[in-house]
């Protein structure tokens, strides 16, 4: 086998691989995306869609394992490739739990639904699903151009949503507060807010590790984490 055969498969492997994290990529925004349309309209139907859709991304994440193997067993890359290969990998890991906290919405509006819970306003955690959404979207943009400023800037977005998820929490717990029988249904939308605050937290390691496949180096500054909730206390009115 020549040089020259050796180095094309090497490449095409290489393209793959990029190709299943990015179609992993697509999978889970449309995921989200479908979570957050069926909990705002109360549509059961869509739920089970996105529950039933999880399949997909454990397919895609299996087969991406499967030829990231591949390379490093028969084609022992190095330097930047290698970091690029195990890169991959850590990130396909992210999108994959990130899949499993949108099925969770999606089972959490369905049980929302049957029960008719009370949930007050919705509209903040719908904005943390789209700057989520958004988050992602660039991220892979940033992974097919394998730009560390654009990763950085998706890093720096995870406080907004961090941010959104406290002030919902104390949304929550006050409207809780006011009358217990609110509880299932806040707690529900509450659960559903850290699913969403999870999310961010994934997609902004995947920045982490571009900045490294890129550079070669970890960000010298620690991401800075805004979510408050573990230490949120609402006292009752007098």
């Amino acid at each position: 086998m020549s040089d020259e055969h050796i180095v094309s498969s090497f490449d095409e492997d290489m393209t793959q691989l990029g190709d299943l994290l990015l179609e992993m990529g697509h999978v889970v925004t449309s995921q989200l995306q479908a979570a957050t349309r069926a909990l705002r309209k109360e549509d059961r139907e869509l739920a089970k869609e996105v529950i039933a859709g999880d399949k997909e991304l454990n397919r895609l994440e299996s087969e991406l394992n499967d030829l990231a193997i591949k390379i490093l067993a028969l084609r022992q890359p190095f330097a930047t490739d290698l970091r690029k290969v195990v890169g991959t990998l850590k990130s396909a890991g992210h999108f994959e739990r990130m899949g499993d906290l949108s099925r969770n919405m999606a089972q959490r509006t369905n049980t929302i639904t049957k029960a008719e819970a009370e949930t007050g306003s919705i509209e903040t955690l719908i904005r943390m699903s789209e700057i989520v959404q958004v988050m992602t979207n660039s991220i892979l943009t940033a992974y097919q151009r394998m730009d560390e400023e654009l990763a950085e800037e998706v890093r720096a977005q995870d406080e907004t949503v961090d941010r959104l998820h406290n002030s919902l929490f104390r949304e929550m717990l006050t409207y809780m507060m006011e009358d217990p029988r609110n509880i299932s249904g806040c707690m529900h939308v509450m659960f559903m807010a850290k699913n969403i605050e999870r999310m961010g937290d994934n997609v902004a390691d995947i920045a982490t590790e571009i900045i490294y496949m890129t550079t070669g180096n970890w960000p010298e500054e620690s991401r800075v984490k805004k979510d408050k909730t573990s230490r949120i206390i609402v006292e009752p009115d007098a």
